[in-house]
């Protein structure tokens, strides 16, 4: 009688347990969706014609050549020498020139023959030819490039026989981190590859051009990968594949690709133009650290710091000022300094926008007319007229690690000081103080303190025991080198 009611006590234990499992088990499972797609291919089927190698050429010019090594006097190999370096020549010391081959991917655009791929995959060659995954080949011209984003845009001549199928682009903006990605391309020149993987970051600044904004992914893109297409689910181009990080030159899992919001401007302006015509704004900016806001009593860091503006640039002409942090450009707001750059480049010329700043703690909006990035423009400096400075009893002294003196004419002499820097001279710096720490140099002039100009040491003095008052916990310093340029550097009261 035990055992049947052990068994029975199991039984329904079996049966309670199956119930439970029954009801909790859908919830453990994750769904097919989180796992992935079964499959892509008919994804891939339907998008692979339209991804295309680049192969190039391009005739590298002869160097000096090498001379034959010297046998021993009466050595059998010293013919043998002569022979193998004398093919490499035409006879006199320059080398023949040569021809270099190298691989990439690409994408037609538009069904007329427009072809999307990286600078780098075309510049400096000879021909370019976009090969099919169908065998066909088509001789293609440039018809524009981009060195700062890395975008060329190729043109080819379809035949009645064989159309072309375009491919379209999709919202990157839209992409979040873990949304499913593939990548089609030509690895190592294999040949049309397909291979998945997912957004593994977005925004990411690689230190490859003043607009990096890269998508992260971890689908494998390799060497010959450059300039091929990577899709989302839904069959849209979100990115142009562009770089890798990699010490073996394989895929790590790190790959990067320029997202299609930004591609697709600069797409249409090599179209359209056969060059980029960004927008200008006339200001030199930096990041807003946590010092520099607390300095600035503005909270949380965030804008750009406008640290000089270029003389009659449109900023200037709108009326903002070193020392403003602009929050917002044209209605979208500036998280971070790298992010207005790409706002203004992407800016139509002449638009009038709204740029709203931080200036002494109080916010305001500025209406400027945007202008267009020129190379003159990009190396453009403030330039003011000199004026003549009287030679005052110079005063000395010592504040948070720096030692200031009135800016005479003979320590204008002494370190190189344009004629147009106005200020307060530092002539030493304490050995291991946070302000040799900051990179501040002897003979760099304090032009600002937390945006007030000082023209004494006493000016600074007093400036810090009025911040001190206020209880700020350091000061936002804007110093000028000796040639004007400026850059703004906090400093914590404690010193």
């Amino acid at each position: 009688m035990a055992a049947a009611k052990s068994k029975s006590h199991r039984l329904c234990l079996a049966a309670a347990l199956g119930a439970l499992l029954a009801v909790t088990t859908p919830a453990l499972i994750p769904d097919a969706h989180a796992q992935g797609p079964d499959s892509v291919a008919d994804l891939a089927a339907g998008l692979v014609d339209s991804v295309v190698n680049i192969s190039t050429s391009q005739t590298i010019e002869g160097s000096r050549g090498i001379p034959a090594p010297q046998a021993p006097e009466g050595s059998p190999f010293q013919e043998f020498f002569d022979e193998f370096f004398n093919r490499q020549k035409d006879g006199t010391d320059q080398a023949l020139p040569r021809k270099v081959q190298s691989l990439g991917s690409g994408f037609v655009i538009d069904a007329s023959g427009i072809i999307v791929t990286n600078n780098h995959v075309i510049e400096g060659a000879d021909e370019i030819v976009a090969n099919f995954n169908d065998g066909s080949k088509l001789t293609a011209t440039l018809l524009g490039r981009d060195e700062k984003t890395d975008i060329a845009v190729l043109q080819v001549k379809p035949t009645e026989a064989k159309p072309l199928k375009a491919l379209k682009f999709g919202s990157s903006d839209a992409m979040r981190v873990g949304d499913w990605v593939m990548a089609i391309g030509n690895p190592f020149g294999l040949g049309g590859t397909v291979t998945i993987g997912i957004v593994s970051a977005r925004n990411r600044d690689i230190n490859s051009g003043p607009y990096d904004n890269f998508i992260q992914t971890d689908a494998a893109i390799n060497r010959g990968n450059s300039g091929g297409p990577l899709f989302n689910m839904n069959g849209d181009v979100i990115g142009i594949n562009t770089a890798i990080i990699s010490p073996s030159g394989g895929s790590i899992g790190i790959g990067f690709a320029i997202p299609s919001d930004a591609a697709v401007h600069v797409i249409q302006q090599l179209r359209e133009f056969g060059e980029t015509r960004r927008g200008l704004l006339g200001v030199r900016i930096q990041q807003v650290t946590d010092e520099i806001a607390e300095s600035l009593g503005m909270g949380a860091a965030r804008g750009a710091l406008v640290a000089g503006v270029t003389e009659d640039g449109p900023a200037a002409e709108a009326g903002i000022q070193p020392g403003d942090v602009i929050l917002s450009f044209d209605g979208k707001p500036v998280t971070e300094m790298r992010e207005l750059p790409r706002l203004v480049a992407d800016s139509n010329i002449d638009k009038l926008v709204d740029v709203v700043v931080i200036r002494k703690g109080k916010e305001m909006t500025l209406k400027v007319k945007v202008g267009r990035l020129t190379e003159a423009a990009e190396k453009a400096e403030e330039k003011q007229s000199p004026e003549a400075v009287e030679s005052p009893k110079p005063v000395v002294t010592e504040l948070l690690g720096l030692t200031l003196s009135e800016l005479t004419p003979e320590l204008r002499a002494q370190y190189s000081i344009a004629p147009e820097v106005k200020g307060v001279v530092i002539t030493r710096i304490a050995p291991g103080s946070a302000a040799s720490e900051k990179g501040i140099v002897l003979g760099e002039v304090v032009v600002e303190v937390s945006q007030e100009p000082v023209a004494l040491p006493d000016d600074v003095a007093k400036r810090i025991e009025a911040l001190k008052k206020d209880g700020r916990r350091s000061a936002l310093f804007l110093i000028a080198n000796k040639t004007g340029e400026l850059r703004f550097v906090p400093l914590k009261l404690d010193e």
